[in-house]
């Protein structure tokens, strides 16, 4: 492989590892400890917490990771090298991340911050709205994680 789609691939890994691992973060320290305050707390904790995230660096590190293992599959293949189907796996796993969060997670959190300052009906809204996103966080967890692991088969696979 030439050192550009080597060094493509590891982008697209290191990406998807900071973008898994803020995943991780959430379904392991985050919300558990978010978890732990009365509603309205848990609301405004959240909605803040989702207002900081939407950065540039944040975004570009979650877009990064789809966009740079598209271009890493597409340089393998004119390559026709054996990470390919390493390559196809992280694709369709990070697609799936990215549809998960756009399917469930930004509509959430949209209702939040629809609903800041005031939490009017904070139980109501958390109730509709704490156990999904944990749920499905769990599950785009996994999905970047199983892409990150096919990403580094892709880079062993690769030499």
């Amino acid at each position: 492989m030439t050192m550009l789609g080597t060094a493509v691939l590891v982008g697209s890994i290191l990406a998807t590892a900071m973008a898994s691992g803020l995943l991780y973060s959430f379904a392991h320290s985050v919300m558990p400890g978010l978890g732990t305050l009365d509603d309205r707390e848990f609301l405004t904790a959240f909605q803040r917490i989702d207002a900081a995230i939407y950065n540039p660096w944040m975004m570009s590190t979650f877009v990064g990771s789809p966009v740079l293992t598209v271009a890493a599959l597409v340089l393998y293949l004119l390559d026709g090298n054996g990470a390919v189907g390493w390559l196809a796996v992280a694709l369709v796993l990070t697609i799936a991340t990215v549809i998960i969060t756009g399917a469930v997670h930004l509509p959430l959190n949209a209702a939040t911050q629809d609903a800041a300052p005031e939490f009017l009906d904070a139980g109501r809204l958390r109730s509709r709205f704490e156990t999904r996103w944990v749920r499905w966080n769990v599950v785009r967890t996994v999905t970047s994680i199983g892409s990150l692991a096919a990403l580094c088969g892709a880079l062993l696979a690769g030499r």
